[in-house]
């Protein structure tokens, strides 16, 4: 099975899973690979995603020897992207060994969309769209990172959730995101949690995912965003079908940052 690239653990501040018992999941699914991402968000209300780097590579690196016979275990992190803090997230990717860093929005106009708060008062498109531009300003800001995460995350939370959402309605950013990224030699992840979190469709959305390739894009993950268990690999095999429909033929793993290319 394919390998998951967003799994996250009690590491991070919304799991109480122990890595573990993600890795006796995903091999029991029959995966040879598995990366964990977990949270690191600076400048945000919540410590508990300020993640304990040193004690995160101690026991992942524990849990690399016990399980080396049965799966590959990749250490990444899920930086937290705000153009503020550029500087300290350079400092940061470079002072630890990570085989993979996502790159992800979790902020618009200073808060969370998970909070319904975020849309009290104003139409979803107006988030949303603050949300694009905002992940924008950020990949001009700071790209050291393999893959951009979930870009359309914001849609998982609207009230309306896709009603007011379409690639063709946001097409002028989303266009310049992908240029972005392809620009800055990174990759985009199909994150199945918005599937989990009733969008009908990944992050972002195919037709995102159709103009990355249009627009030259080769590097992409598969991610489930699994913070239990039970979502280790949700819907791989639908993405995988998905991915070939949309012209790709591999799917990248990455190992001290650097790419490999998986025949889907």
């Amino acid at each position: 099975m394919i390998a998951d690239y967003h799994v996250h653990t009690a590491f991070s501040g919304d799991s109480q899973i122990s890595p573990e018992t993600m890795i006796e999941q995903a091999i029991a699914m029959g995966m040879s690979t598995i990366c964990f991402t977990d949270h690191c968000d600076f400048d945000i209300p919540t410590p508990s995603f300020i993640l304990d780097v040193d004690a995160y590579f101690k026991e992942m690196q524990e849990l690399q020897l016990k399980y080396q016979e049965q799966i590959d275990i990749n250490i990444g992190v899920e930086l937290g992207l705000q153009t503020q803090l550029a500087k300290r997230h350079h400092r940061y990717v470079n002072d630890y060994p990570f085989d993979f860093i996502i790159g992800s929005l979790h902020i618009v106009d200073g808060q969370d969309p998970y909070y319904p708060e975020v849309f009290v008062g104003k139409e979803d498109a107006r988030v949303y769209r603050s949300y694009l531009e905002q992940l924008l300003d950020n990949l001009k800001a700071f790209s050291e990172f393999q893959v951009v995460g979930h870009i359309d995350y914001v849609v998982r939370y609207g009230n309306h959730k896709a009603e007011q959402y379409s690639y063709q309605k946001y097409a002028d950013v989303i266009d310049e995101i992908l240029k972005t990224i392809i620009a800055n030699d990174l990759g985009i992840e199909v994150n199945t949690a918005g599937i989990k979190a009733g969008l009908g469709f990944p992050n972002p959305h195919p037709d995102v995912i159709s103009r990355y390739r249009e627009l030259g894009g080769e590097i992409i993950t598969l991610g489930s965003d699994a913070h239990v268990p039970e979502y280790i690999g949700y819907e791989f095999d639908k993405m995988k079908a998905l991915l070939k429909s949309l012209g790709f033929d591999y799917i990248t793993q990455f190992k001290n940052k650097k790419p490999e290319f998986i025949l889907i």
